[in-house]
């Protein structure tokens, strides 16, 4: 049976990547794309699959019941089994900091409506996309398993948190087929550039200064986007349902060495680097033990840092002009047109 797929915030970073792997690996699949076009939201990331007749977009905010059944009506148009995988969350830790209702609207609330949509409509799978800020903070040394205690320290991590809190209620309260992932920092094509790698490409290459936090010494451990969606389309198709399965890159590094690493890439002086004030709650290290996916999946990255980061480099520097209708919010032209903001 041919499947047909709703994917919750296909328009952004991570969800476009999936969207692009899932039209190349699965190609018989039937995708809907259900996206409130937010800031965050950005249809030229899809340019590619605009017109395909086994893909729909549904402009829709998942915190509203009429939008998410939309979302359903368009599937059952397209036909077959359906399953859902829900990337769509406010996901910036800065603005969280500075309101933390958005996050909670979108975060729990529209968690909550979508599990309720999709037990109604009896789907087949449902994964849900969390982040590995949920476990907190690590000291110098250990790793987050799928059995660390949730420790979230800010707004935004404490609205993934809270909706993990709430798929797992669904699994054992109803016995929803849904599973989670929890992932460690994304870095690829067509981030917003707010985030570090983007944002410090795009400064680098106008010769604007670069700012680091603090002492620039927290620690991340990264992973490729690509990676990140392999993992994801093994966890729908294979994983065991109520599990929950943390995926990393298993590259870790400061956040300053990050930063000297796209200035050497782009032949830039360390003389743009200007610490600023850390901003509060913030973290000092993430680190992912990924060993239950690799073992009961076989999962593992196929992309070592020092090769993806010039890769990613490289993607922004061909796509110059995404970047700039990005940074200066041209993208928003068409948005408004089509949709009205």
């Amino acid at each position: 049976m041919t499947k047909t797929l709703i994917v919750t915030g296909g328009a952004g970073f991570i969800g476009a990547n999936f969207l692009h792997l899932l039209r190349r690996e699965r190609p018989d699949w039937k995708l809907v794309n259900l996206d409130a076009l937010t800031y965050a939201g950005n249809l030229e990331n899809l340019t590619e699959l605009e017109g395909h007749p086994g893909y729909r977009f549904v402009h829709g905010d998942i915190t509203r019941p009429e939008d998410i059944e939309s979302a359903f009506t368009a599937a059952r148009e397209l036909g077959g089994g359906v399953s859902l995988v829900h990337f769509a969350a406010e996901s910036h830790v800065d603005r969280s900091i500075r309101s933390g209702l958005p996050f909670v609207q979108t975060n729990v609330v529209g968690t909550q409506l979508l599990l309720d949509a999709a037990r109604a409509h009896g789907v087949e799978r449902f994964v849900h996309v969390s982040t590995d800020e949920v476990y907190g903070s690590l000291g110098e040394s250990g790793y987050f398993t799928e059995e660390t205690p949730l420790a979230p320290n800010s707004p935004y991590s404490a609205s993934k948190a809270a909706s993990d809190m709430l798929v797992r209620a669904a699994v054992h309260t109803h016995g929803f087929p849904a599973l989670t992932t929890r992932c460690s920092n994304n870095y690829g094509p067509y981030q917003f550039p707010e985030k570090l790698i983007p944002l410090m490409i795009s400064k680098a290459q106008d010769g604007e200064p670069l700012p680091v936090y603090g002492d620039g010494k927290n620690v991340r451990d990264w992973l490729y986007v690509v990676d990140h969606c392999e993992a994801i389309l093994a966890v729908l198709e294979r994983g065991r349902v109520g599990e929950v399965y943390n995926i990393g890159g298993h590259n870790e590094y400061e956040n300053l060495a990050i930063v000297r690493r796209v200035l050497s890439e782009l032949g830039k002086s360390e003389d743009l680097i200007r610490f600023v004030k850390d901003r509060p709650g913030h973290d000092r290290r993430y680190a992912i033990d990924a060993s239950k996916i690799g073992r009961e999946l076989g999962w593992k990255p196929r992309h070592r840092f020092e090769e993806a980061l010039p890769l990613t480099i490289e993607w922004y520097r061909t796509h110059a002009s995404w970047l700039q209708r990005v940074r200066n919010g041209a993208y928003r032209e068409y948005l408004t047109r089509q949709y009205g903001g």
